[in-house]
């Protein structure tokens, strides 16, 4: 594989290893390589991949966790309805901070993602393979060197993706392949039946790199034996990202149903405040529920999700809540800014967390927070808002404590050490000057998504990054301040 070399996640597994196997002699499994590890493939039919698909219960691993059987059904009904073969789609641009398992897939085993999408393609006599990766990830090496040494059923192609947490969104990424900006669709639309929601308006089976994988160990195994581990429900095996302080995060292959506890313990970690599950679109688990299964059921009982299979512990050592606004206002900056909740209710909820932790917040802050997150369930144009809600609403619940000291003005007494995984900061911020502010209030008219006038008319400070989508009135803010009072400060 040509390129320079970049870093490769680490893995580990609790028995068995089935897309992990070979990790424990192999740094990565070209094609010869992945054949000596993983049995030959037999290649069923339309029928009986499908069968397949239904025996297993696969559910798409990417987070939202829909049948994979279902999608393929109303892809190929669309496809037998209008003629056109439709399009397989692999998802493996991770913009999750900390998710890193698709990223593992592609770069150490990638050709086990090819199998499982060449089998549908083959199968479904589909007109092309399309893989998304994230720009500058291995993947976006190692996808192409994996497709150059196979045979494959129709063209293939990688086509990368900005780093940014939304363009991994199954809308965005078809955006992106049928040449649009890679942000969600404003108005949604099921890619299974082509049109505006498809690639080039064909029948498009999408899924993440995962559950290709998936696909592929369990023709491999056959449905009776894919499902001696797991549960009856879930049978198989699930990737997790266990985030580590300090570290690299571990890539970690478990039984579905496995208990939280015993794959901390594996991983060196405790539970500490609280623990993450599901990345920043999860929610947080109180540091008792060690017993948790960690499976899609399991964690809905205990009002959790398993989403990207992203799981974070919180050490007793930094501030809950002076973590949960950080990330919160990175979120609220990663959205597209196509509807109501990503352009209002994000960034106010996000500025609320802000005072509460710095414990300069309005005596409303806590409910202006509230009344924002739950506006913006269930009315975005994406399942941003709704994952953004879900992780701040929890750590809001699990937190309860630590909110409480910094409502009663003292706080917690301990730093926020920024613990929770986060890209380098690259978007600008807007500052005011309060020695040149006058209270016009023009700035708040003219940026009313970035800036916001306190009850003296003033600018409130913000701590939400400028997003992209609101340059163009931050600089209008910036340039027309009649005092030259406001400014756009950049990192590095």
């Amino acid at each position: 594989m040509k390129g320079a070399p970049l870093k490769l996640p680490d893995v580990s597994w609790l028995d068995p290893a089935r897309l992990t196997a070979g990790l424990d002699r192999h740094q990565r499994l070209d094609l010869p390589a992945h054949t000596r590890v993983h049995p030959p493939l037999h290649r069923p039919d339309r029928d009986a991949l499908l069968v397949l698909a239904e025996a297993i219960g696969l559910p798409g691993r990417g987070g939202a966790g829909f049948p994979f059987a279902r999608k393929v059904r109303a892809t190929l009904a669309t496809a037998d309805r209008t003629g056109a073969p439709p399009v397989i789609v692999v998802n493996g641009a991770e913009g999750e901070p900390s998710s890193a398992k698709d990223t593992m897939l592609l770069a150490r085993v990638p050709h086990l993602v090819l199998d499982g999408a060449c089998l549908a393609a083959s199968a479904f006599g589909a007109a092309e393979i399309v893989i998304g990766v994230a720009a500058g990830s291995p993947g976006e090496i190692s996808v192409p060197a994996a497709l150059a040494e196979r045979e494959l059923p129709c063209r293939a192609r990688t086509l990368c993706l900005p780093e940014s947490f939304t363009s991994g969104e199954s809308g965005a990424l078809i955006r992106a392949i049928n040449g649009l900006p890679a942000v969600p669709a404003p108005l949604k639309a099921r890619a299974a039946d082509g049109g505006t929601g498809g690639v080039r308006r064909r029948p498009t089976l999408l899924s993440n790199a995962e559950t290709w994988a998936q696909l592929a160990i369990a023709a491999r195994l056959g449905p009776d034996a894919y499902a001696a581990v797991g549960t009856a429900d879930e049978p198989g095996t699930v990737l997790l990202t266990v985030n580590r302080p300090g570290t690299d995060p571990l890539v970690v292959e478990v039984p579905t149903g496995t208990r939280l506890g015993p794959v901390l313990d594996a991983c060196g970690l405790q539970p500490g405040a609280g623990v993450l599950v599901g990345g920043y679109h999860g929610a947080w688990l109180h540091p008792d529920a060690v017993d948790a299964p960690l499976s899609r059921a399991g964690l809905a009982r205990l009002g959790g999700t398993l989403g990207a299979g992203a799981i974070v512990t919180l050490p007793d050592s930094t501030c809950p809540l002076g973590e949960t606004a950080r990330v919160a206002a990175w979120l609220a900056a990663e959205s597209a800014g196509q509807c109501g909740p990503c352009k209002r209710g994000l960034p106010e909820a996000a500025e609320a967390l802000a005072g509460l932790a710095a414990g300069a917040a309005r005596p409303t802050a806590l409910a202006d927070a509230r009344r924002a997150l739950g506006a913006a369930q269930g009315g975005g144009a994406c399942s941003h808002p709704d994952g953004v809600a879900r992780f701040v609403l929890t750590a809001l619940d699990v937190f309860a404590e630590d909110l409480d000291a910094h409502l009663s003005g003292s706080g917690c007494g301990r730093p926020v050490r920024g613990v929770l995984p986060l890209p380098p900061a690259k978007g600008p911020h807007l500052e005011v000057d309060w020695s040149r502010c006058a209270g016009h209030g023009l700035c708040a008219v003219l940026a009313p998504d970035l800036i916001r006038l306190g009850p003296h008319g003033y600018p409130t400070s913000t701590t939400v990054p400028v997003a992209p989508w609101q340059e163009h009135g931050a600089r209008r803010a910036v340039n027309q301040c009649p005092a030259l009072a406001v400014r756009l400060q950049h990192h590095g």
